[in-house]
């Protein structure tokens, strides 16, 4: 189940000029027609994303965008829709004809090479054109890796599927969400309220992920409401090595929870594992700063239809006025990218990320360090706020060590 998910998977986008090829490249590198190939020019609009296998690399996410040279008030937005695409992939590939390589394709090339994305030059028909000195010299110049290859012949084919396992291995980063706290026989109990925000007839992705993590681990994993977690603490023969809880019932479960049995949150594991769990707790340090009037931006991930209940625009603004006593102004930006003004933000508070990748997460960490923003995220500060924090980050010893040093404490 967890290999499939796209949130886990190498992130690839595909770029170009119209009719440069990019969907037969697609096809090509996946051996199946999974994109739609046309002579006519602006086949594709909106950047589209295909879950795919392509050996050896294994599972990846391609989102296939639209041309770069796309024309006209659509055009143009079109294009501007296909950036977006940057900074949640972790490879680009810059399509194109040997004989069309031109200002587009290096004003493009230019442009990743300064943001540090990793990118990769395909040309994609070598079957009918020569190869150019005079972009062979420029990429190397710039040390920009390329190949030719041919989407119809799949002429050097294989030799690209290898290049791409070769230029993200480390993307492929470890999908441990729990395993490296339990074991083998080892209870886990599995908090999981059921509120007017939970799906009907289902549990949220970083619940289904940690359970099936937990079964990985060959552990045994206890699930209860908060309301039943008292009595199955007593029922269990044996100590639970860990309990884990939504952040939203930290506080209730944290006093529940016996002071021996380790405790943490979906949050603060998704934390670690797409994002910096050390920047999220040093953003915490400004909240005894904040002023009246203080603009705190939370930034959401995904769209969703508010709940009375809302964690981002009720629940988090209400602990947060509470902990630190003062009237703050609170923006909330659901969605794929931050897109609103965040430069006179006091605070960023990111929320789970469940639904994207870690190199999005780590573009919006990066984001918010450029404009000198402190940046958490939803389980860090709630922890916080509800005097749960050390307990629930302890079983981490450098985020632990950073806590100390913030705050003071054993």
């Amino acid at each position: 189940m967890k290999k499939e998910l796209v949130s886990m998977r190498p992130h690839i986008g595909i770029f170009g000029r119209r009719n440069a090829g990019k969907s037969s490249l697609i096809n090509a590198l996946t051996g199946q027609n999974a994109a739609i190939v046309s002579e006519t020019p602006g086949t594709t609009t909106d950047p589209v994303g295909r879950a795919m296998e392509i050996l050896p690399l294994g599972p990846v996410f391609i989102v296939d965008t639209a041309g770069l040279d796309d024309f006209g008030e659509l055009g143009e937005k079109r294009v501007k829709k296909s950036m977006e695409v940057l900074g949640r992939t972790d490879l680009i590939i810059l399509v194109s004809s040997s004989e069309s390589f031109g200002d587009i394709e290096r004003e493009f090339a230019e442009r990743i090479e300064k943001t540090g994305e990793k990118i990769l030059v395909v040309f994609s028909k070598s079957d009918i054109e020569k190869r150019s000195s005079f972009n062979n010299e420029y990429l190397k110049l710039k040390n920009i890796p390329y190949i030719y290859v041919s989407s119809r012949t799949k002429e050097n084919i294989s030799e690209l599927r290898n290049k791409l396992a070769e230029m993200l291995p480390e993307v492929i980063t470890s999908d441990v969400i729990l395993r490296d706290l339990v074991g083998k026989d080892d209870i886990v109990v599995q908090v999981i309220p059921i509120d007017s925000a939970a799906p009907k007839g289902r549990v949220i992705l970083p619940q289904e992920q940690a359970l099936r993590d937990a079964l990985d681990s060959h552990s045994i994993s206890v699930v209860v409401q908060t309301g039943e977690l008292a009595s199955a603490l007593k029922i269990l023969n044996k100590k639970p090595s860990l309990v884990v809880t939504d952040s939203q019932a930290i506080e209730e479960v944290g006093n529940i929870t016996p002071e021996n049995i380790p405790l943490t949150t979906y949050s603060i594991l998704f934390s670690r594992l797409k994002g910096d769990l050390n920047i999220f707790v040093k953003g915490l340090s400004v909240l005894n700063d904040l002023k009246d009037g203080d603009k705190i931006f939370i930034a959401e991930a995904c769209t969703h239809h508010p709940q009375p209940d809302d964690i981002g625009r009720y629940k988090l603004p209400k602990w947060i006025e509470g902990y630190t006593g003062k009237k703050l102004e609170f923006i909330v930006n659901p969605g794929k990218m931050i897109h609103q003004d965040m430069s006179d933000a006091k605070l960023i508070i990111h929320c789970g990320g469940c639904m994207i990748n870690r190199k999005e997460v780590l573009q919006r960490i990066s984001a918010a360090d450029e404009k000198m923003i402190p940046i958490t995220n939803y389980g860090v500060i709630i922890s916080h706020i509800h005097n749960q924090l050390r307990r629930t980050i302890r079983m981490f010893p450098e985020t632990y060590r950073t806590y100390k040093e913030m705050f003071g404490g054993e």
